[in-house]
């Protein structure tokens, strides 16, 4: 990431850690293989596969990351599949690049999720994996009417991430790394009713996969109806 970036993001959300830059870009995967004692790669694999992705699908991946899990999703895709990947960091859309050069109808972006994306009626399937949870809650919302806007009808949001829980009722192994590795957004975001929320920004039909025991959640919803206008949890 560009100083320049770097800046941006610290002047905009300065508690977010979701964007990284530097050695930790550079090693990302590498890393999440090591502090998940290698089933990351394994976990990311049946998230992807509980997609439901179809051979002629047009994915698009807010904050895609270093490609592996656009890599991952493209194992479902025909050559008449689309995926686009968007992101800000340069050292992850240089690895992007790099892992998903053998396929054709793959695109890497430079574009923010958290401004007003110029999709509408687009795309199948919109993935956003570990990066919602580092955004405000108002920013949230606004990424979350960027998928709904980009999704065609019927068209599938799908959020990996946090599922809710209690932070107090946790273990303390499991406690003790959240909060020395996670950003207080982080903290607020596992406090939400996350299909509450969803739902009245249009969504519905919901389905969910837990992972790590329960910490980690695949939440699907369907884009069936126009946004209302209601005020979201404050």
């Amino acid at each position: 990431m560009s100083l320049e970036r770097c800046r941006w993001m610290g002047r905009y959300y300065p508690q977010s850690k979701v964007e990284v830059g530097g050695l930790v870009a550079r090693h990302y995967d590498r890393l999440m293989d090591v502090v998940t004692f290698g089933r990351y790669r394994l976990f990311i694999e049946q998230a992807v596969r509980l997609m439901n992705i179809k051979s002629d699908d047009r994915i698009i991946d807010f904050a895609t990351g270093t490609g592996r899990n656009a890599c991952l999703m493209m194992k479902y895709l025909s050559p008449r599949g689309r995926l686009v990947g968007l992101d800000i960091s340069e050292a992850m859309i240089s690895q992007f690049r790099e892992k998903c050069r053998g396929f054709s109808n793959v695109e890497i972006v430079n574009e923010r999720i958290d401004h007003p994306l110029r999709y509408e009626n687009d795309f199948d399937k919109v993935f956003v994996s570990f990066a919602l949870h580092g955004f405000p809650q108002q920013i949230r919302a606004m990424i979350i009417d960027n998928a709904f806007n980009a999704l065609t009808n019927e068209g599938e949001l799908s959020i990996l991430d946090y599922n809710e829980f209690s932070l107090s009722e946790m273990p303390w192994y499991i406690r003790l790394p959240f909060r020395l590795m996670e950003c207080p957004y982080a903290f607020d975001f596992i406090s939400r009713d996350w299909k509450r929320i969803i739902r009245r920004r249009g969504f519905s039909c919901f389905t969910e996969h837990l992972f790590f025991g329960g910490y980690v959640r695949l939440l699907k919803a369907a884009k069936t109806a126009w946004p209302v206008e209601v005020p979201d949890e404050t």
